[in-house]
């Protein structure tokens, strides 16, 4: 054991090798995104509601998508089963994601961090790494926290969103400081904490190791056998009894993370490689018609998401979750990307058939799964013969079918998703 521990991160600020500049990180984070943007989208609705839960109806087995902060003092959280959620907080309006929307803010967030950021990397569709060490002459030398207030600022004029930003000399330190800044109830912040170069180790020592990335409850469980459940804990240990508690790999990954060194650079991730909807039932589905209704309505908005990106799509994946939890999929891959509603319908409706003619029980859940992009400009292959003549087993989908479809995706932006829509699904 050392006597006196040093909070300094060892031989380097941040991961960057001695002599070099600190490196200069920050984490925005959009603050509850998908309560902030289903208040947006129904101002008169959810956008009066104080108790919110994102994710889908008080009746269906599916989970919590967010909560509104004063909802999340009632106990209910993300990933939660959404009846325990209504039971905690019955008083609580429920609505589901809109997710349409949801990916168009995203990408207008993203849109603004662009402007101020060379590096940025998607977390996730509410959380972005910014890299912008070397940017300091382009800011005019100005604080890193001033910068991130200005991004704040740019972010609601642009979206009407709030977003909390921390920052630091590492990701790690950047993640934990953006849930410093988060302004929610009683904690008096005010959406940034940057962690000046130097300050990591102090900075650390507020935290227990369960709130550091990737100590998860198993890891938990064999550093408490040590007597280890908070970063001043650890911080008692010198790096070599570290290693011979927890062994080489783990033991100096910790004595680097709890002086807030992370060496792992912002980069850029590839682009989405699968969009995707599914749908837990409130009941088990027994009817092969009822559940080709909720693959019809999957298929409709999986279709919009992949048109508002602009892409074609040459792999369906169908997956079905029976009554017993056993979870099955199918897939297909045709010869040219498609991206309209019944182009994808027919192949779709084809994998879930023959599913069931596998098993036939009760379904829990059915999803959809699009893959293998093409972008929209991209050349398609000719034919000989008339746009609604395919190849036989080929998927027919024609240039009427693609305008049919966009005007359709005008009418509903315009006037909501259930201004147009199947026939099938009438009176839903």
């Amino acid at each position: 054991m050392a006597g006196t521990p040093d909070l300094r991160p060892a031989g380097a600020v941040g991961g960057a090798p001695l002599g070099t500049p600190a490196r200069r990180i920050l984490l925005v984070d959009a603050d509850a995104f998908f309560v902030a943007v289903a208040r947006q989208v129904d101002p008169e609705g959810a956008g009066r509601a104080r108790l919110l839960i994102v994710g889908g109806s008080p009746d269906s087995r599916g989970v919590v998508c967010s909560a509104s902060y004063e909802t999340r003092a009632f106990g209910v959280r993300s990933a939660m089963p959404m009846a325990r959620a209504v039971r905690l907080c019955p008083q609580a309006m429920v609505v589901p994601v809109p997710r349409r929307e949801c990916h168009e803010r995203s990408r207008a967030i993203a849109d603004v961090l662009a402007r101020f950021a060379p590096v940025i990397q998607a977390s996730s569709i509410d959380e972005w790494y910014l890299d912008l060490s070397g940017t300091e002459a382009l800011f005019g030398h100005e604080p890193l926290a001033t910068t991130a207030r200005r991004l704040r600022d740019a972010v609601r004029a642009a979206t009407g969103l709030s977003v909390s930003i921390g920052g630091g000399t590492s990701r790690l330190v950047a993640k934990l400081a953006v849930e410093v800044a988060k302004p929610k109830p009683g904690t008096g912040a005010d959406g940034v904490h940057v962690v000046a170069p130097g300050n990591e180790g102090a900075f650390m020592t507020r935290f227990a190791l369960a709130d550091l990335p990737f100590v998860g409850p198993r890891f938990q469980e064999r550093l408490a056998k040590f007597g280890l459940r908070t970063v001043p804990d650890a911080l008692a240990y010198d790096e070599a009894s570290l290693v011979r508690l927890l062994g080489e790999r783990e033991g100096r990954w910790l004595h680097e993370r709890i002086r807030g060194v992370d060496a792992s650079r912002v980069e850029p991730r590839e682009e989405a490689k699968s969009v995707s909807r599914e749908e837990t039932f409130a009941r088990d589905l027994h009817d092969d018609a009822a559940i080709e209704r909720e693959l019809l309505r999957l298929v409709e908005r999986v279709g919009a998401d992949l048109r508002g990106d602009r892409l074609r799509a040459r792999t369906v994946t169908v997956k079905l979750k029976d009554a017993d939890f056993v979870q099955r999929q199918a897939g297909r891959t045709l010869r040219q990307g498609v991206e309209t509603d019944r182009a994808i319908l027919q192949v779709a409706r084809e994998l879930l058939r023959r599913l069931r003619q596998a098993r036939r029980v009760g379904a829990r859940l059915v999803g959809v799964t699009l893959s293998q992009f093409d972008a929209p400009d991209a050349p398609r292959q000719l034919t000989l013969f008339d746009d609604d003549a395919p190849a036989p087993n080929e998927v027919a989908e024609t240039e009427r079918d693609r305008r049919l479809a966009q005007t359709v995706d005008a009418i509903r932006e315009r006037f909501g998703r259930g201004a147009i829509g199947p026939a099938r699904l009438l009176g839903d």
